[in-house]
């Protein structure tokens, strides 16, 4: 009866409660997976694991890299690079073939090597950069090494001038040229671009177009002749129908 009211009780009802499952809890068996092996610590983002700076997983527990000589481990300690001088072949680090005119890089490029200035990469070697009259020298070591300077362009090894005609100007990249607004290009010359009566010149400036109410024929601008129940379009260039009209030739015909 003591037990009876006693249990009756909230607070002795949630002391019970919580007394069996804490007593099934630890009967449980416990996850292999959540219990962190020797060198691991418990995953930060998860109910997992992960290995310490150093090791790596291998089946349920964490073993050291295997880092080898003339090598150090990466600074997120997952991962190992070679020292400079030194390149990653395989799972070892082989000293860098330096050729003349050029220095060790960082074990992590291509070749572990790159040219000195003035210098580029060409099968294997460094070769002098040979620098033509009007050019100026690159700081890189591959393509040609140089450019030419502006107003100049690049042909069969050299720089040769570009030639600008009348009513032209160099590009923004200086080894080429444009013509001037009202000017188009016909054989290596600018010429005047003829815009014909109600007409006036496009965005480019190499071409025109008719005014609105004027349509563009071979070389001049030719007055629309709109018909009745038809309209200007939105490009002011052609016409259209009405409603309950269709275009038929250059009349607008009621829809039967």
């Amino acid at each position: 009866m003591i037990l009876e009211k006693t249990l009756s009780r909230p607070s002795a009802r949630l002391f019970a409660v919580n007394a069996l499952l804490l007593a099934l809890v630890a009967t449980w068996p416990v996850n292999a997976a959540t219990v962190a092996p020797e060198n691991a610590r418990a995953d930060q983002y998860g109910s997992g694991w992960q290995c310490k700076r150093g090791f790596e997983k291998e089946n349920n527990g964490c073993v050291p890299f295997d880092i080898p000589a003339n090598a150090y481990l990466s600074a997120s300690g997952m991962s190992w690079f070679c020292n400079r001088g030194f390149l990653k072949v395989g799972g070892a680090c082989r000293t860098v073939e330096v050729p003349p005119h050029a220095y060790a890089d960082e074990g992590g490029a291509e070749r572990g090597w790159t040219c000195s200035r003035g210098y580029r990469r060409v099968d294997g070697a460094c070769a002098q950069v040979i620098v033509p009259q009007n050019a100026y020298a690159l700081d890189t070591t591959y393509g040609l090494g140089w450019e030419c300077s502006r107003g100049y362009r690049t042909d069969k090894g050299a720089c040769v001038p570009v030639q600008v005609p009348e009513n032209g100007f160099l590009t923004q990249s200086g080894d080429d040229w444009k013509c001037d607004r009202g000017y188009a290009k016909v054989d290596g010359a600018c010429a005047s671009v003829t815009v014909p009566a109600n007409g006036f010149l496009d965005s480019s400036g190499k071409g025109w177009k008719c005014e609105r109410g004027f349509q563009r024929g071979e070389a001049a601008c030719l007055a629309l002749q709109v018909p009745a129940n038809g309209y200007l379009d939105y490009s002011g260039n052609d016409w259209r129908c009405e409603n309950g009209f269709r275009k038929n030739g250059a009349v607008c015909n009621a829809n039967e």
